[in-house]
């Protein structure tokens, strides 16, 4: 899917309602996989196997994040991430799987997913570095932990009319079931239009792997 397509039907979107697949990789092909383009990360290392992107953190780096080919503001990202068993014991608590939207000159939405932690947070990260939490919810029953799937989504929508215009509403689901959400009133500091997936942590997680599946990119539906 070309980033103009994208655009075009970007034209017509307004609050969250139905949405459009625009953008799909099963990641079952090395070339597939490498539609993913490195957006973000120090020392990352990718590979594949078992149909799935595996990722792979190297020294001094506390993040990796890939992007997808589709660019736009109202977009909902969607994958299937593992924390992979090979990560670290002492390191495993403090790896998050992720998802971003809006990303570009290091600013973006994040959703931060802690399998072991069971932990769930919605994040905006600003171009001079600084995280805003949105939303930070515990406990969440639906995060699995070590080599599970965790079927992750992320959307972020302005409303385009009414007394919220040019906020932007951000929903955070985990299986299929909402679990976070928040909104924006400052949705015009972030420019980027990125759209991605990613696995970190708040410090140096040097030997952290993950893996990523299934990936889907969607649109507000103009109908």
């Amino acid at each position: 899917m070309t980033t103009a397509i994208a655009a075009a039907l970007l034209l017509a979107a307004g609050a969250a309602g139905a949405m459009i697949g625009i953008y799909r990789n099963s990641m079952e092909t090395t070339a597939q996989r490498s539609q993913l383009v490195k957006l973000s990360g120090r020392s990352c290392t990718r590979g594949g196997s078992g149909g799935a992107l595996r990722i792979e953190l190297g020294k001094r780096t506390s993040e990796c994040s890939y992007r997808t080919p589709v660019l736009g503001r109202d977009l909902e990202i969607a994958a299937t991430e593992r924390l992979l068993s090979g990560t670290p014991k002492a390191l495993q608590r403090k790896v998050f799987l992720g998802l971003v939207l809006r990303a570009g000159g290091g600013a973006r939405y994040q959703l931060a997913v802690y399998p072991v932690q069971r932990k769930v947070q919605l994040r905006k990260t600003l171009s001079d570095g600084t995280v805003k939490y949105l939303d930070v919810e515990k406990s969440v029953s639906g995060v699995k932990g070590v080599n599970q799937d965790n079927q992750l989504r992320l959307s972020a929508i302005n409303a385009t009319s009414g007394e919220k215009h040019g906020n932007c509403r951000l929903l955070a689901f985990v299986g299929g079931k909402l679990v976070a959400e928040a909104a924006d009133a400052g949705a015009a500091d972030l420019s980027g239009r990125a759209s991605g997936v990613s696995v970190g942590s708040t410090a140096s997680a040097t030997g952290a792997q993950a893996s990523v599946d299934n990936v889907v990119v969607r649109v507000p539906s103009p109908f």
